[in-house]
C-alpha cells in the first residue's frame, strides 16, 4: 500500500487515506452568502469513505468578503445551508472542516457594508482584484484597522466558529494565506503598523494567534487548524525575510497543539503554476523543521509527487485542488492509477453546475477492477 492511501490520525479523527479536498473558492453561494443545494451536491460528490474535505473560504465578518458568490457564516441565516453540506458529507462517511477567512484589502467597496472602504493592517496601495457584479475589477484602496476593530474581528472569528459547530462541521481551519487579512498582518510588505500589531514577528503574528486562540476556545485545539502560504506572493504580497517570519509563526502555532498546519507551496500563484518559483515543495520542507504536528501540503501535487513528500516526512497529508475539481472520485483514481479528467479553468469561479457538479466519475466497471 502506498503512503498516500494509508490511514492517518488528525486530531481525534482517523482518515482512511491522505488525499484531501483543498479549500477551493468556487463562488456558488446563493443570495445572502448562503450555501444552497448545489453546494451540498458538490461536496457530497467528493466524499470517499473515511475521507477529509475542507470547505471553501467562508466569510467570517460582514466586511470580510472579496468575491461575489462566496459563502459566509457571519450571520445565523447562513447556518442551515451549511448544515445541508455537512449532513451530505457525513452521510457518505467523510469529515469536513470549515475554512474561515477575511479578505482584508483584497476587496472592493461594492462588497462592503454601506459601500465603505475595505480594511487592512495598513493603508498600502497594491495590485489585486475582487469579484463583484461588474466582474473581476481592481480592489478599492483600503484603510487601516483600529485596535478596537481588530478585537472585534477576533470576536467575529469566534462567533463564526460557534456557527460552524451548530452547522455540523468537524473542525475549523483559519485561512492565513493567499494575501488575505491574516497574511496581510504577517508580511511586512502590507503591514506598516507601529503599534502592538506591527513591527516584530511577535506583533505581526498577534492577530492570527489571538483569532486562533479564540476559535480554540470554541472547538478545542485538536479540531482547529491554520493555513499558511510561506513566501506566497498572491495578492501583491511580500516580506523582507519570509523564511524567518514563517519559521517563527510555525513555532508559535506548534505550541498550540493544533489538528494540523496547512501549507501552500509558493510554486503555485493563485490557481496557476508560477514558473519563476522553485518547482520543488520547499515550504513544507522548511516548516517541518519548526512544526512537529500534522502537516497538510498543497500546491500543484500529482499522485507521484504527493507520495514523494509523504515518504520524505515533510507532510502527512496532501490537499488537491484543480484535479479534485475535475475528478470527484480523485482518491480512487489515484489509488488505482486511473486517468484523470482535465479541468475547465473558465468555470472555476461562479456560475451554475457546469464545471462544478457535472464532471464524470470513472466508470463503475473500471472502479470495480
Amino acid at each position: 500500500m502506498s503512503t498516500l492511501h494509508s490511514p492517518v490520525q488528525v486530531g481525534p479523527f482517523e482518515f482512511a487515506h491522505r488525499v484531501v479536498l483543498a479549500p477551493l473558492t468556487r463562488m456558488r453561494a446563493e443570495a445572502g452568502a448562503r450555501p444552497g443545494p448545489l453546494m451540498a451536491e458538490y461536496h457530497a460528490q467528493r466524499v470517499s469513505e473515511g475521507g477529509f474535505l475542507i470547505s471553501e473560504a467562508t466569510i467570517a465578518a460582514p466586511n470580510g468578503n472579496g468575491y461575489l458568490g462566496a459563502p459566509g457564516l457571519y450571520d445565523d441565516s447562513q447556518i442551515d445551508g451549511w448544515k445541508r453540506v455537512t449532513d451530505a458529507v457525513h452521510a457518505k462517511g467523510g469529515r469536513i472542516f470549515l475554512q474561515l477567512y477575511h479578505a482584508g484589502r483584497q476587496s472592493h467597496s461594492q462588497l462592503q457594508p454601506d459601500g465603505g472602504a475595505p480594511v487592512a493592517p495598513s493603508a498600502v496601495l497594491h495590485g489585486g482584484v475582487a469579484h463583484t457584479e461588474a466582474g473581476w475589477i481592481p480592489n478599492t484602496p483600503a484603510r487601516a484597522l483600529t485596535i478596537p476593530e481588530i478585537a472585534g474581528l477576533v470576536e467575529s472569528f469566534r462567533s463564526a466558529a460557534l456557527r460552524g459547530k451548530e452547522a455540523g462541521f468537524d473542525g475549523v481551519e483559519l485561512h492565513a494565506a493567499n494575501g488575505y487579512l491574516f497574511d496581510q498582518f504577517l508580511q511586512d510588505g502590507s503591514n506598516r503598523r507601529t503599534d502592538i500589531y506591527g513591527g516584530s514577528f511577535e506583533n505581526r503574528a498577534r492577530f492570527l494567534i489571538e483569532a486562533t486562540e479564540a476559535v480554540i476556545s470554541v472547538w478545542g485545539s485538536e479540531r482547529v487548524a491554520v493555513r499558511l502560504g510561506p513566501s506566497g506572493t498572491w495578492g501583491d504580497m511580500s516580506d523582507s525575510d519570509p523564511e524567518a517570519l514563517f519559521s517563527y509563526v510555525a513555532q508559535r502555532l506548534d505550541a498550540l497543539n493544533l489538528a494540523y498546519l496547512h501549507l501552500i507551496e509558493p510554486r503555485v500563484l493563485g490557481n496557476v503554476d508560477d514558473d519563476s518559483k522553485d518547482p520543488n515543495p520547499v515550504a513544507a520542507q522548511l516548516i517541518r523543521k519548526h512544526y512537529k504536528g500534522v502537516i497538510i501540503a498543497a500546491g500543484g501535487f500529482k499522485g507521484d509527487t504527493a507520495e514523494a513528500i509523504l515518504q520524505a516526512g515533510d507532510a502527512d497529508l496532501v490537499a488537491f485542488g484543480r484535479d479534485f475539481i475535475a475528478n470527484p472520485d480523485l482518491p480512487e483514481r489515484l489509488r488505482k492509477g486511473l486517468p484523470l479528467n482535465p479541468y475547465d479553468r473558465p468555470t472555476f469561479f461562479g456560475g451554475t453546475g457546469t464545471g462544478y457538479t457535472d464532471y464524470p466519475f470513472h466508470s463503475a466497471d473500471a472502479l470495480a477492477a
